[in-house]
């Protein structure tokens, strides 16, 4: 079945990208939304590998009143958006955001602001239309925040928590939003640390996001599944225990 345009906001993100190559046989066209300046070749020629017609736009995530613009841009010189993915964010640094206004508020923007701002244009402009499926990326960073990386993951949390309103918002409209949660991704962002128990990579979170749009399903999708049980647990650890646990 034919998925339309697909855009990837964050189109050089390595999960992005692993989204991209593997909707790209059923989509018209992919286009990958990245920075203004970005060397997108090597993403281009991935997704052209993989079957796909490619075009790559500017998208600054944080300037959060250019998104309407933008999304209405795609439409209007690629055509109707079917898939559209957040692969955006950053980690940011948590010992410089615990002394650092600036840094708390550059990883909040990022990893809520824009997103419930992008999130918004795109659930309004496929509301009217009845189709078309969205992919957010909350974390299980998000589920219950800790200590050792509370500014992101009280941004993963605002996310979450806006997500599940807004797929609860949308249900019956025809518009699928998908809420992924995974745990630890092995790649870029994570290059140097210890990856926690359940890791994952980029290619297993692209793998399982695709089936789920294939095969629809409840709007959270943790990755891997295990987590949805190690979780659940979370709630009922003790403060004390819980502010010593790693990222």
């Amino acid at each position: 079945m034919s998925r339309g345009v697909v855009v990837v906001f964050g189109g050089r993100s390595e999960i992005g990208l692993e989204i991209a190559t593997r909707l790209a046989p059923e989509a018209s066209t992919v286009v990958l939304a990245v920075r203004p300046g970005s060397d997108a070749r090597e993403a281009v020629t991935a997704v052209a590998a993989a079957g796909g017609t490619v075009e790559v736009v500017d998208f600054e995530a944080d300037e959060t009143a250019a998104h309407p613009a933008l999304v209405a841009d795609i439409e209007r010189r690629f055509g109707e958006i079917g898939v559209a993915v957040l692969a955006f964010g950053v980690l940011g640094d948590q010992e410089r955001a615990e002394g650092d206004a600036a840094e708390v508020v550059r990883i909040l923007t990022t990893d809520f602001v824009a997103q419930a701002s992008l999130l918004t244009v795109l659930a309004a402009r496929m509301r009217p239309r009845g189709r078309g499926a969205i992919v957010a990326f909350s974390s299980v960073a998000g589920v219950r925040v800790r200590r050792a990386n509370y500014v992101y993951g009280s941004a993963k949390a605002g996310l979450d928590g806006f997500a599940s309103g807004l797929a609860d918002a949308l249900h019956g409209s025809g518009v699928d939003l998908v809420i992924a949660r995974p745990g630890f991704v092995v790649g870029r962002m994570t290059r140097g640390m210890k990856p926690a128990v359940f890791s994952s990579t980029p290619a297993q979170v692209a793998d399982a996001v695709t089936r789920r749009l294939a095969d629809g399903g409840a709007p959270v999708l943790w990755i891997p599944w295990q987590l949805r049980a190690m979780f659940f647990v979370a709630p009922f650890v003790p403060r004390p225990l819980w502010r010593r646990m790693p990222r």
